[in-house]
């Protein structure tokens, strides 16, 4: 009788990802040490050059698995930050090397770290895709991803200005893809020309990623407030005595950002000047 296995857990799951990711790095830092190893021992010019390069290969293909890997499940993930990250990891690694350029356009994007991390895979494999099969003939290659939420909706650009595959059956990539984007509660829809090709994924936020993008929003309205009375404030003249309730405020700039610094009235308590930090709160919750 054929029993069917049964389904792993999450924890199970993560347990697995773990070993696969480890033992990944370990086979990439053997290959790197044998390799580095080879070039020191080989005697021609063109020999350590050319082991010196793959070294450098392989190190490249290393940072981008470093990119890609599953964020700690705690606390919420800036999908910005996460897929910034990964499109150096993948300039350095691979579009240097096929002189493609890319553009990353993205805003601070809170996800939850398991959604954040399948959004990784699925911009890794369209630009990968990009890489391997798009035909750019003489134009010089260039891929642009653009990251946004507008009313809860999460939008994934990823666009070329390469040409299609002649054949345009449907790759095994583009198939993970749409699995992906599935997993997401999302889907892909793709756009063709003769020197245009696009792919958007779009996905909904779940409740708990709603409530941070707005506290976020509202954070960064309050600071594009704030900065423009304490700019009103420099250019206008106060009478000598005069302060603000929270005691005079003295603004500085900070690598091109204003910084302010309160002085608390003797006898008045500072916490009635610190703002809630309710971003934080959200971005530091551990239930869904």
């Amino acid at each position: 009788m054929i029993t069917s296995s049964p389904i792993p857990s999450v924890s199970e799951m993560g347990t697995l990802l773990r070993e696969l990711n480890h033992r990944i790095n370990s086979q990439l830092a053997a290959a790197i040490n044998l390799i580095s190893l080879e070039a020191v021992r080989a005697e021609g010019a063109e020999a350590k050059a050319s082991l010196s390069s793959a070294v450098e290969l392989l190190h490249g293909c290393a940072e981008v698995h470093r990119a890609l890997r599953m964020p700690e499940p705690e606390t919420l993930i800036d999908a910005g930050v996460y897929v910034r990250r990964l499109c150096s990891a993948l300039t350095g690694a691979l579009l240097n090397r096929l002189t493609i350029e890319l553009t990353f356009k993205g805003e601070t994007l809170p996800l939850q770290p398991q959604r954040c991390w399948r959004l990784g895979l699925i911009v890794n494999e369209l630009v990968t895709n990009v890489a391997k099969h798009a035909r750019f003939e003489a134009r010089s290659g260039h891929i642009t991803i653009k990251l946004a939420q507008r009313q809860g909706v999460v939008n994934c650009v990823v666009a070329d200005n390469g040409s299609a595959s002649p054949s345009g059956r449907q790759g095994q990539g583009l198939r993970i893809v749409r699995a992906l984007a599935r997993s997401l509660g999302g889907r892909i829809e793709l756009g063709l020309g003769a020197n245009f090709r696009s792919v958007v994924l779009s996905f909904q936020l779940t409740e708990r990623e709603r409530k941070a993008n707005e506290a976020t929003a509202s954070r960064h309205q309050a600071a594009l407030r704030e900065a423009e009375v304490n700019a009103l404030d420099i250019s206008a003249p106060r009478p000598e005595g005069n302060s603000l309730d929270c005691g005079e405020r003295h603004v500085g700039m900070t690598d091109g950002v204003p910084s302010h610094v309160s002085r608390v009235k003797q006898g008045e308590s500072a916490s009635r000047c610190r703002p809630t930090d309710s971003l934080g709160v959200l971005l530091s919750a551990r239930t869904a």
